[in-house]
C-alpha cells in the first residue's frame, strides 16, 4: 500500500480517479476541472487587456498568476504542468528572459527536494518507513487512538523543523507517516466499511498535521526558516535593532505552542478520522514489528545516511548555539554544509554503500532513485520562477503598497495586521521566502512613515510568510505531502483557509505581546 502511496499516484487526472469517485463526487470534479480549463485563460486574458495602470511585465505576470491560480485550483490539467506552463508562458509575455526565468531550476531548495526523495525511496525500498512507523506507533498512548498518532506526528514535524528545513522535517516524516497508513489502514477500513485508503480522513489528517507541524515550527529559531532570516536581516539593516537567536526564540516558542494547539484542534474537527479508538491495535502492533525480524545490511546502510543528513543539516545551528553567529567556524560551516548539498551528499552515500561488494550490489541503485516524485519537483521549480519574478517586476510591491493606501492604515495594530494578511496573501501564491523578501522591506517604511516602530509589524509579517497552508505550491512542505495522493486539494483548502485565518490572528496578538515581554522594541 505504501508503495501505491508514493510510486506512480502522485496528480492523478480524473480519468484515474473515476473508479473510487462516488457519483457525486464525480459530477463535481468534472464540473470544477471543466470550468477551470476554460476560465482561467478567460481570465487571464481579461487581465491582461484591463487598462489596470502597471507596466507591461507586471500586467502580463498578473495575467499568468491568475489563469496558474484557477488552473491549480481547479486541477484543469495536472498541478506540475501548469507550473512548467506558466514559465514558459512568462517567456512568451515577456515578463522575463528564458535564462532568468529557468534559472531557478538552479535553487538549493530543489536539491533538498530531490536528496530528500532520494533518502525517502531508500526508507521505503528497505522498510525503514514500516519499521520506524511500527516503533512510534508502539509508543505509550499512541498506538490506541489515531488522534494520538496525529497530534505525534505534528510535534515531532514542529520539533525537526525548528533545526532544520521544514522541507527537510516534512520530506523525511513522509515515508513514516506512509507506513503508518499502512500499518493502521486496514484495521479503520474493516470498522467502517471504506474499501479505498485514499479516501479515508485520517489519512488527510495525518499529511497535513506533518506539513503545517513542519511550517509552524520551523518559526521557533531564526534558522528554522529561510523567511525568518531574511525577516532579521531585514530589521536590523533598516531599522538598527538587532535580535539574537535567543530573543527570536523564546519571542517564537509561546506562539507556536498556541498555535500548535489551534492546529491540532482545526484539523481534527476538520478531518475527524472514521474512528478514535483502535481495538486490538497494539497487539496488531507487537505481532508486525516480530513479522520484520532483525534490520537489513540496506536499512542500517539507509540508517546510517539518514542521521548523517540530520546531523549535517542542524550542525551549522548547533555551533551557532555554542559559538556565536560571527564566530569564524559558524561561518565556515554555514557557507559549505548548504542544505541542498548535505541532501545530495547522502544521497550520493547511498550508491556507495554496499550491500553486497561481491556482487557490487549497493544501498540504491538508479532505477530506484528515479521513481521519486518529479512532478512535485516541477512544481515546486514553478513556484520559486513565480516568486521571483514577483519581486524583479515590482508587482508584489504595487499590490501591497496599493493596499496599503486604499485601506488608509496608520496607526501600530493595522500596519501589524495588514502586514500580516499581505504576507500570507502572497506566500500562498508564491514562496514563503519570496513572501518574506518582498513584504518585510514594504512594511518597515510605511510603519516609519506613520510613526510607529516598525519592528513589531515586520516582525509579524516574516511569521506571517512561513503561512500559506491553502495550496500545494504554497509552501514545499504542503506539495511533499500532497504528493501522497492522500490529500484531496479541496481539503487542503478547506483546512489551510480555517488555519491561515486563526493563524493570522495569534500572530498579530503573539508578536505584538511577546515583543515587548522580551524587549525586543
Amino acid at each position: 500500500m505504501a508503495d501505491e502511496f508514493t510510486r506512480g499516484k502522485t496528480y492523478r487526472s480524473l480519468d484515474e480517479q473515476l473508479e473510487r469517485l462516488t457519483p457525486s463526487e464525480e459530477r463535481f470534479e468534472r464540473r470544477r476541472r471543466t470550468i477551470g480549463l476554460f476560465l482561467g485563460p478567460v481570465l487571464g486574458i481579461l487581465f491582461l487587456l484591463l487598462p489596470l495602470g502597471l507596466t507591461p511585465p507586471q500586467q502580463s505576470l498578473a495575467a499568468i498568476m491568475i489563469f496558474t491560480i484557477v488552473y491549480w485550483l481547479t486541477e484543469a490539467i495536472p498541478i506540475p504542468v501548469t507550473a512548467i506552463v506558466a514559465m514558459s508562458l512568462c517567456v512568451l509575455l515577456g515578463v522575463a528572459s528564458v535564462d532568468d526565468v529557468f534559472e531557478a531550476f538552479g535553487s538549493p531548495t530543489l536539491f533538498v527536494f530531490i536528496g530528500a526523495f532520494i533518502i525517502a525511496e531508500a526508507m521505503t525500498t528497505h522498510g525503514l518507513d514500516r519499521r520506524f512507523a511500527f516503533r512510534v506507533l508502539s509508543l505509550p498512548g499512541v498506538s490506541g487512538s489515531t488522534y494520538g498518532v496525529i497530534i505525534t506526528f505534528g510535534a515531532i514535524a514542529a520539533g525537526l523543523s525548528a533545526f532544520i528545513s521544514n522541507t527537510a522535517a516534512a520530506a523525511m516524516l513522509l515515508p513514516i507517516g506512509l507506513g503508518m497508513m499502512n500499518a493502521l489502514s486496514g484495521l479503520i477500513m474493516d470498522r467502517t466499511g471504506e474499501s479505498d485508503p485514499t479516501r479515508l480522513r485520517f489519512g488527510t489528517a495525518l499529511m497535513l498535521m506533518i506539513a503545517y507541524g513542519a511550517s509552524v515550527g520551523g518559526l521557533i529559531t531564526p534558522i528554522g526558516s529561510p523567511p525568518n532570516l531574511i525577516g532579521i536581516g531585514f530589521i536590523e539593516e533598516q531599522t538598527d535593532t538587532t535580535i539574537s537567536f535567543f530573543e527570536w526564540t523564546v519571542t517564537a516558542l509561546p506562539i507556536v505552542a498556541v498555535m500548535f494547539v489551534a492546529l491540532c484542534v482545526i484539523l481534527i474537527a476538520l478531518n475527524r478520522p472514521e474512528i478514535h479508538k483502535i481495538p486490538g491495535a497494539a497487539d496488531y502492533i507487537a505481532d508486525e514489528r516480530a513479522k520484520l525480524g532483525k534490520m537489513s545490511t540496506g536499512g542500517r546502510n539507509t540508517l546510517i545516511v539518514f542521521f548523517l543528513a540530520v546531523l549535517f543539516w542542524i550542525l551549522p545551528g548547533l555551533v551557532n548555539l555554542i559559538f556565536g553567529e560571527d564566530s569564524a567556524i559558524y561561518t565556515a560551516l554555514s557557507d559549505r554544509l548548504d542544505e541542498g548539498v548535505v541532501a545530495i551528499l547522502a544521497a550520493g552515500l547511498l550508491f556507495i554503500l554496499p550491500i553486497n561488494w561481491r556482487e557490487r550490489r549497493f544501498t540504491l541503485n538508479w532505477n530506484q532513485a528515479v521513481s521519486i516524485d518529479w512532478g512535485t519537483i516541477l512544481l515546486f521549480g514553478g513556484g520559486i520562477v513565480l516568486g521571483s519574478l514577483l519581486d524583479d517586476t515590482g508587482l508584489a510591491q504595487r499590490i501591497g503598497e496599493g493596499m496599503v493606501n486604499a485601506l488608509g492604515v496608520s496607526s501600530l495594530l493595522s500596519i501589524t495586521i495588514l502586514s500580516v494578511v499581505i504576507a500570507v496573501l502572497i506566500s500562498e501564491t508564491t514562496s514563503n521566502t519570496a513572501s518574506a523578501a518582498v513584504v518585510v522591506p514594504i512594511v518597515i517604511p510605511i510603519a516609519v512613515a506613520a510613526g510607529v516602530s516598525p519592528v513589531i509589524p515586520a516582525i509579524a509579517a516574516t511569521f506571517g510568510a512561513s503561512y500559506g497552508f491553502m495550496l500545494p505550491v504554497s509552501t514545499p512542505p504542503n506539495a511533499i505531502v500532497y504528493g501522497s495522493g492522500l490529500i484531496p486539494i479541496t481539503k487542503m483548502l478547506r483546512s489551510g483557509v480555517v488555519f491561515d485565518f486563526v493563524g493570522m490572528i495569534l500572530v498579530v496578538v503573539g508578536v505584538s505581546l511577546m515583543a515587548q515581554v522580551v524587549g525586543i522594541v
